[in-house]
């Protein structure tokens, strides 16, 4: 994928039409070479010729979601990316692990965006666009702006907003995809900042995604604002048509998202109270049902009241019926939620293990006996084989002239013992409330009642130190 995103940077060089085309769109020299982006030649097979000539093989290049196998197999394999803007779409660390290609001259025929298929190091619901370059900026400045496409988040990152990341070329954009995927997508900037705000083009398209990628938001405890765009405009057009600051004031007058779609319903039905109505119990107040803190809901409650003049007792009363019909919903988005939550928390345990023991493997007396460590963590190592080096570099920042190293690895192991155990737990409450007969109900009783024993043994020899 590097030699993929060099060759292409090294196309866009030397096709003066694709670089004056990017120049026109308002990017900077500067920002094109940040973003590596690059250009795909109009032809079959020239990225083909050139992995070949590095020796990769037709294998390799197939798996990579670069070239495919035409269906004639006597035929030889052709490029996925011809004639495109390549935008490299990389890894929290900044490893290009796919691309997303915009057509440069459209023939009608063609997709606007090809992205990369699922591969074995880009799987969509795991990844955001520009997240490498975002994830410092989210952090410091506690929010996150969410864009739609590529030339949004590159032009709001020119303006100075280096905490945009894009949802173009990932499951988000995706109306088809899973819940658990749109979750997985938001718990990727949640895990860096609560607070988000959502920077979708004006059109229908754009109005969905915001609903969707909003209602889950706020069901997974974030705080969801909405910049609303003019009607016909995308981010990256606001800037470059009207400068970095109709951007920055779009920003800064986001509004909530409850406020955002009162406001429009309330515009939308001009003078009929009884259209209001009907609009804000369809469209407003299941935002407000996804809220997790009853003091937020009694305050949009108040808000949509004084603001629709409708009673407040009316709208709680939709409102209970709102909570019954979207009960399981919820629910689900909250289990898959938490399932997330604790699938990180285990990665950063095993992250932390690993990286210690091969760490303590490179030093000519060990302070640990790493073995004791791989043994344990058995077949873990597997899912971080590509970045052992940062792991080490890692532990060697994190435990260097740590005393208590040993006492840190056994506390690590015991908490990694528990989120094991609560996984278990979850999956045999599940069978538990699916279970089709009593006796099957007794004994998976049985097996909760061990696992909490399990977990109770683990507390007690956490006190008994």
């Amino acid at each position: 994928m590097e030699e993929a995103a060099s060759y292409f940077e090294e196309n866009l060089t030397r096709n003066a039409e694709a670089l004056e085309y990017l120049k026109k769109r308002g990017l900077q020299e500067k920002t094109i070479k940040d973003f590596r982006i690059g250009f795909a030649i109009l032809d079959w097979r020239k990225l083909y010729d050139y992995l070949k000539s590095k020796n990769f093989t037709n294998h390799e290049i197939e798996r990579a979601g670069l070239a495919k196998k035409p269906d004639d197999t006597s035929k030889a394999m052709y490029d996925r990316f011809r004639g495109r803007i390549m935008f490299p779409i990389m890894d929290s660390s900044g490893r290009v692990i796919a691309f997303s290609g915009r057509i440069f001259k459209d023939d009608g025929k063609s997709a606007k965006y090809l992205n990369s298929p699922e591969t074995p190091i880009f799987i969509k619901n795991a990844v955001l666009f520009g997240i490498d370059k975002a994830k410092d900026s989210i952090r410091r400045n506690n929010f996150s702006i969410l864009v739609e496409g590529q030339m949004d988040l590159i032009m709001s990152n020119q303006t100075g907003y280096k905490n945009t990341v894009a949802s173009s070329g990932t499951a988000l954009s995706d109306s088809t995809v899973s819940k658990e995927n749109v979750i997985s997508n938001l718990g990727l900037v949640r895990r860096l900042s609560s607070n988000i705000v959502l920077a979708f083009d004006a059109d229908r398209a754009g109005a969905n995604a915001t609903i969707r990628a909003g209602k889950i938001a706020l069901s997974l405890g974030m705080d969801v604002k909405v910049a609303e765009m003019p009607e016909g405009i995308d981010p990256a057009d606001l800037i470059s048509k009207t400068g970095a600051d109709a951007w920055r004031e779009a920003i800064k007058n986001s509004k909530h998202i409850i406020e955002f779609l009162l406001n429009k319903v309330l515009q939308s039905s001009g003078d009929n109270p009884r259209k209001a109505g009907r609009e804000i119990k369809e469209k407003v107040l299941p935002f407000v049902n996804a809220l997790e803190s009853s003091i937020e809901k009694a305050h949009f409650i108040k808000k949509i009241s004084d603001l629709s003049n409708i009673p407040q007792n009316a709208l709680q009363d939709d409102l209970k019926k709102i909570e019954q019909e979207l009960k399981y919903e919820k629910e689900e988005i909250k289990e898959a939620g938490d399932a997330l939550t604790k699938m990180y928390r285990k990665d950063y345990i095993e992250r932390k293990l690993l990286g210690i023991a091969l760490w303590q493997q490179t030093l000519p007396t060990p302070i640990v006996d790493f073995e004791i460590i791989f043994n344990k963590l058995g077949e873990v190592y597997k899912k971080y084989e590509d970045i052992k080096r940062d792991l080490i570099f890692e532990a060697e920042v994190f435990y260097t002239n740590n005393e208590n190293l040993e006492k840190s690895i056994k506390e690590m192991f015991l908490n990694l013992e528990e989120e094991n155990i609560n996984e278990e737990l979850s999956k045999k409450m599940l069978e538990l409330k699916e279970a089709s007969d009593e006796e099957l109900g007794r004994n998976i009783l049985h097996e909760i009642n061990e696992l909490n024993k399990k977990k109770e043994d683990i507390k007690n020899s956490r006190l008994k130190k």
